[in-house]
């Protein structure tokens, strides 16, 4: 996974919980994702319920029946990587963690809920790949102690996933410009994980907002069947609207560019004196040994590209024709006679040798 190519997306679809703990449908959701042109498919693995929550909590045995072994994790693994699909394994306990070490993934991502957990940012110090930290709902504080507890431990290669979960989506806690401050503060690359509605008009645009700030990681949740009112489906795009997202992620990267001041083939090309911007000619027919000033020069564009640009102007006041320069024709050095103007320190001083 690499965000150094400011030109290419890299696309996670992840599966969350809306399998329900139907193994078929989740095979289906991985045959369905390594035919969509994404980069990554993320799982949420839960290997010990126990180590996860406690038996009160209301979705305790719920979440139960969501749950695969082992086995069928190695399967699922096994089916990917056939494919050609890479892995983002998010691990809500220490034991799936534990069990994706020895696995050839090629992410690690703890949720936000587990941001400070110590057990499993000490278990996720053993992971010699990308980490990647779930920062929604997240205070700065919170981010600083996981970012320097993994940098302090060894690990480098971190990225900071944005977004939260809220529906219905109200615009305006999307807060976009935030990743910005994040990415500054931590100099950690960031990634955008979108939860808008499935059915919201805007979806495939707000998807896509980071891209435009130059962020080419986007996570984004992927159903078989969207709309249909299953665990995580909120927020859950098809294979149509994920196919617009990815083609609109590579409009907005390449929109955004790489931020090189130097100017473009395509720049240079428009800014050509001449053609484009205006070229300084003579406004009336100039004499041979006539100086040049602002009565008998001028600003037009023409047909042919000046060598000189417009900011030379005042450099060419008081020069001689050395030929005669009919009326529009383009001023060049080749005719007239120049002399560098060497630059008087008393008069830039505005001090005098006076004794």
């Amino acid at each position: 996974m690499t965000s150094d190519d400011a030109k290419k997306p890299y696309i996670i679809a992840e599966t969350a919980y809306n399998h329900e703990g139907d193994f078929a449908y989740l095979n289906r959701m991985v045959d369905d994702i390594a035919n969509l042109g994404v980069d990554a498919i993320k799982f949420h693995l839960l290997l010990s319920l126990d180590s996860y929550m406690t038996r009160t909590h209301p979705l305790y045995e719920k979440v139960k029946q969501w749950m695969f072994t082992s086995k069928q994790w190695d399967e699922i693994f096994k089916k990917c990587q056939r494919k050609s699909l890479g892995i983002i394994a998010l691990c809500d306990d220490v034991e799936s963690i534990q069990y994706i070490l020895k696995k050839n993934i090629q992410g690690l991502e703890l949720h936000a809920t587990s941001i400070n957990d110590y057990y499993m940012l000490s278990e996720a110090t053993r992971f010699t790949k990308r980490i990647i930290l779930g920062v929604g709902g997240s205070s700065l504080s919170e981010i600083s102690y996981a970012v320097d507890f993994l940098r302090s431990h060894g690990r480098q290669d971190l990225l900071l996933m944005y977004g939260f979960q809220s529906y219905p989506t109200n615009y305006h806690d999307i807060n976009l410009a935030k990743m910005n401050t994040i990415h500054s503060l931590f100099h950690c690359d960031v990634g955008y994980a979108d939860h808008t509605a499935y059915n919201d008009p805007n979806n495939d645009v707000l998807s896509v907002g980071a891209a435009f700030m130059g962020y080419p990681v986007l996570e984004k949740h992927y159903t078989p069947d969207p709309g249909k009112e299953r665990i995580d489906y909120h927020a859950a795009v098809g294979a149509d609207q994920m196919k617009r997202i990815i083609h609109l992620m590579t409009i907005a990267l390449q929109t955004h560019g790489t931020g090189h001041i130097a100017m473009s083939d395509p720049e240079k090309a428009y800014g050509n004196v001449g053609p484009m911007k205006k070229a300084i000619v003579a406004r009336l027919p100039i004499k041979k040994g006539e100086r040049l000033t602002t009565n008998n020069l001028w600003f037009k564009r023409t047909p042919q590209e000046s060598t000189i640009p417009q900011k030379q102007f005042l450099q060419l006041l008081d020069s001689t024709a050395n030929v005669p320069i009919a009326a529009d024709e383009i001023i060049d050095f080749s005719k007239v006679s120049y002399k560098f103007k060497t630059l008087n320190a008393a008069a830039f001083t505005k001090t005098s040798e006076k004794k």
